[in-house]
């Protein structure tokens, strides 16, 4: 049998493999991990044979359904009677745009088929806890197989020890590292089969929030008005799939013509939100840079107004649902809302996002728009140039420039930075190429991100796609793959009985975040030289050019490091510095 251990990061793909591959994945036997407290660690556990076999993370019985099979369980000790206690899941493979099929999603089910040749990677982690005790444990990764009702016998065994530092990192929810992963309500309710805003959707959303909050999200996100993204412009696939997102706000209009709005499940996501630790922001879209194709399919229902904002009511008089055509209807809805989340006490938080808006005058003129009816709402906008940033609209609060761009623009944003009224964060999507967090991407660079945040002096990252899913995402997540590779429009998968299977892009964002929280402990402790070190060393910038010269398009090696060895010396940075005490 094939039995060795892997990195965290290790992404077996299954296509054209060659005859010593097995002999070579699985050919380490001991592994060294290292973890701060209110933290984690993993590695991998990889199993194969040269037949099949059924491999169970259990010790719950099992048959094979069709009949006599080799039975492989795995079952991780801990040699200390209070060490950290392990989980381990068994890793999915999802097919790539290449064809080959990558190991992301990490399964709640017990057991799996394994093919013949065909290795299976499991992924084994341990929450270390605020009072764990410092020091090193060790243990081992047992295998035992059988047959039928044969007994068990040990077929392999393999060692590993996890070094727990005293240092100790905040909650989730207290983390300055600013991610912000959009969220897709309507989508969500879709993969369940659930009405939109009931109580069982809510009821799902709540486990979305949660699994959004450990990663340190900051962001509630909240749709205003109907289809802002126009689908994604679906209509043009040859296999469209359903990417709608509707409004939170419900309204009507009586028999006297007077429009009446129901927050109800507006306030209730956010206060869901605001439960889960996702406090910072309330996110709103729907009000600004409305998507429009160019072949007009997606257009606007309003009249004399620069926006195609699409406010969907309920009309009593003639009984029937119609949008809002007149700039003064759309102006009192969009005056009202402002109205009751400055009533709410929240309207310090809310910010107006717009998504890649191209035209800065057409723009400019929607923000008027919008703050001659709502003066107090602050504006959120992605860009792919520093020309908004240098126009200087009011009412503009976050800028979120492009990787590419943040890049390419550096010395001009960091010049620009100091009159941004508040926070400037990064974004990838499609592309840039790479650094990224496709399927098809290193699994290094998805922990890379928040380094690249910190690097730039760039307070955080966002990104478009925590459950933008395609149609049937555990089949297929590949869509429109000429534009979005697989991987760019999930970070989880709609698991079974309402709950996200996460993915190993989600397990290595959330690694690179809490590294970026570690980062900002360090310089807190004098260490700002120290970190810096580190970060001009993953980096590969061409001298006394810096960020500027780091050209996406330049092979993955050439732009940073690809060994975790290399990120994980920030422990070894934390392990000397002098030890704070535990919050």
């Amino acid at each position: 049998m094939y039995f060795g251990l892997q990195s965290m990061y290790y992404k077996y793909a299954w296509g054209v493999n060659y005859w010593d591959q097995n002999d070579k994945d699985t050919s380490v036997k001991h592994m060294n991990m290292v973890s701060c407290r209110n933290d984690s660690a993993a590695m991998q556990v990889v199993v194969g044979a040269d037949h099949d076999l059924l491999l169970t993370v259990s010790e719950e019985p099992l048959f094979w359904k069709g009949g006599p099979m080799q039975i492989a369980r795995i079952k991780v000790r801990m040699n200390e009677a209070d060490a950290p206690e392990a989980s381990a899941q068994w890793i999915g493979l999802m097919k790539d745009d290449d064809g080959a099929e990558k190991a992301d999603v990490l399964q709640d089910s017990h057991h799996v088929f394994v093919p013949r040749r065909k290795l299976q990677p499991v992924w084994v982690e341990w929450s270390i806890g605020k009072r764990a005790r410092p020091g090193i444990y060790t243990g081992t990764v047992m295998l035992y197989t059988h047959t039928m009702f044969d007994d068990e016998l040990p077929a392999g065994e393999l060692s590993f020890t996890l070094k727990v530092l005293e240092h100790t990192l905040p909650d989730a929810q207290d983390y300055r590292f600013y991610l912000d992963l959009w969220q897709h309500n309507a989508n969500i309710a879709r993969k369940y089969d659930v009405p939109l805003w009931s109580e069982a959707h809510f009821s799902v959303m709540k486990v979305y929030l949660e699994s959004l909050a450990r990663l340190g999200q900051k962001a509630a996100s909240a749709v205003v008005s109907e289809i802002p993204w126009s689908g994604q412009k679906s209509h043009i696939d040859a296999e469209p799939s359903d990417l709608f997102e509707y409004s939170m706000i419900q309204v009507t209009r009586d028999a006297n013509g007077v429009f009446r709005y129901n927050y109800a499940a507006l306030d209730r996501y956010i206060e869901l939100a605001a439960a889960c630790g996702i406090t910072e922001e309330i996110e709103l879209f729907g009000l600004l840079s409305i998507w429009q194709p160019k072949d007009g399919v997606y257009g606007s229902p309003l009249q004399d107004y620069p926006d195609a904002i699409r406010v969907r009511y309920y009309d009593e008089a003639t009984a029937n649902y119609k949008f809002i055509r007149q700039a003064t209807d759309i102006e009192q809805y969009i005056g009202s809302l402002h109205n009751h989340l400055t009533a709410k006490g929240w309207i310090h938080k809310v910010r107006i996002m717009a998504d890649e808006p191209d035209n800065v005058e057409l723009f400019q003129e929607r923000v008027r728009a919008l703050r001659r009816v709502a003066p107090s709402f602050k504006f959120k906008v992605a860009i792919d140039s520093a020309d908004l940033i240098e126009a200087k609209l009011e009412g503009i609060h976050d800028y979120v420039p492009k990787l590419d761009c943040a890049m390419r623009q550096f010395a001009r944003i960091r010049e620009l930075a100091p009159e941004v009224p508040g926070r400037m964060l990064f974004y990838v999507c499609g592309s840039p190429k790479r650094p990224n967090t496709f399927i098809g991407s290193p699994g290094i660079e998805a922990r890379i991100i928040p380094w690249l945040a910190e690097w730039l002096g760039l307070d955080g990252f966002l990104r478009w796609n925590y459950t933008a899913w395609p149609d049937r995402p555990l089949e297929r997540i590949g869509y429109r793959p000429t534009n979005w590779p697989a991987g760019d429009m999930n970070f989880v998968y709609p698991g079974p009985a309402g709950k996200p299977l996460l993915s190993l892009r989600y397990k290595w964002l959330q690694r690179g975040v809490r590294d970026a929280e570690l980062m900002r402990q360090l310089r807190e402790a004098g260490l700002s030289g120290q970190v810096d070190e580190l970060l001009d060393g993953v980096f590969r910038a061409d001298a006394g050019r810096g960020p500027e010269s780091f050209n996406p398009e330049r092979p993955a090696h050439e732009l940073y490091s690809l060994e975790p060895a290399d990120y994980d010396r920030l422990f070894l940075l934390a392990q000397s510095m002098g030890e704070p005490e535990a919050p």
